[in-house]
């Protein structure tokens, strides 16, 4: 990618110059637009091409280099800065922790009201629930489908929260965005290219979770896909990996953290409860997480864990989750964040 880094005191008309110069050269532009630091990049430029110093003279353009790094617009190099986004009054990425907490599975209207109750109790912005499972078993439960999303879009609007929740393919992405407000993309689908796609032209915010056997690399390079078609509102979700251990369902990769925030100006956020696969762990796990530096949780939450039909065992009650949310204050605010 060549990243053509704009002067502060550069005008619109300055980077709109730049922009149409890219563009008449047959290429794409892309804008980064921090408080900080504006920078234009564009794909396709061979290397021996005099692009690069056709840029540089540009007003307004300080200098122009050629960017190495695999992962193009998911990179710190072509967004110096953090980047953020919203999702109703919420933001992501900010100074104020993300937690988005619900069941594994939406199972009822009381269900969810319940959950609801709690998380507007608490100042809880979003709430989490699958309409569309992927089961390992083709037998087990499979979600409620559209029935579903319309209980988590009542839920929406009794409660005023947002919602997250999984969308499985390409062609259920415009269903799934009429009712949701943050699409979810499952560690079983963090490389199918074609979803991704999809859902990088629908602009709706993604929440793209780690593959169980994915690299960091691989794992921004699925970001990139969506990335690549436009929609910049895109959240890491480190959810476990797969290892030799089998004392808990994943290994939460706490190191990936402080990696992917050198690496990537994307916000981070964790998922202790696939990592853990056990409630009680689901707290340590979360206070770990926020020290490390995460921008917020994604955390399953249930009535009645006991009667779930999927992911009981590591779903928190809502007592418990009560509990850990006012843990949680005292260590965001040691790490300058707030809840």
């Amino acid at each position: 990618m060549l990243i053509a880094v704009m002067e502060k005191s550069a005008s619109v008309k300055d980077i709109g110059a730049v922009l149409r110069h890219i563009e008449e050269r047959g290429l794409k532009p892309y804008l980064s637009r921090g408080d900080e630091q504006t920078q234009v990049g564009c794909l396709g430029a061979p290397e021996e091409d005099d692009l690069r110093e056709e840029l540089a003279g540009l007003d307004g353009v300080s200098s122009a280099f050629v960017s190495k790094s695999p992962f193009k617009l998911a990179s710190r190099e072509f967004r110096p800065e953090s980047s953020s986004f919203k999702v109703g009054p919420a933001a992501v990425g900010e100074k104020q922790l993300t937690v988005i907490a619900g069941p594994c599975a939406v199972e009822s209207a009381d269900q969810l009201a319940q959950v609801g109750e709690l998380l507007k109790d608490l100042g809880v912005p979003m709430i989490r629930g699958g309409a569309f499972k992927p089961r390992t078993s083709p037998y087990d439960f499979q979600g409620l489908g559209e029935e579903g999303l319309q209980l988590l879009a009542q839920a929406r609007a009794r409660y005023g929260l947002r919602v997250v929740t999984e969308c499985l393919k390409p062609s259920d992405v415009e269903l799934v965005a009429q009712y949701s407000d943050v699409i979810q993309i499952g560690a079983r689908n963090m490389q199918n290219f074609a979803l991704l796609q999809e859902v990088g032209r629908a602009r709706i915010p993604v929440l793209l979770k780690r593959g169980m056997m994915s690299s960091l690399k691989e794992f921004l390079l699925s970001a990139e896909y969506i990335l690549s078609q436009g929609n910049e509102q895109v959240a890491l979700c480190e959810r476990g990996i797969r290892t030799f251990e089998t004392m808990t369902r994943n290994t939460l990769d706490i190191a990936a953290v402080p990696v992917l925030k050198r690496l990537t100006h994307l916000p981070v956020i964790i998922d202790p409860s696939h990592a853990a696969g056990d409630r009680e762990l689901v707290p340590a796990l979360s206070l770990a997480a926020v020290a490390a530096g995460a921008d917020g949780l994604i955390i399953e939450v249930h009535p009645k864990p006991e009667e779930a039909v999927s992911d009981g065992p590591q779903s928190m009650t809502l007592p418990g989750f009560r509990k850990l949310y006012e843990t949680l204050k005292p260590v965001a605010e040691s790490v300058g964040r707030t809840l």
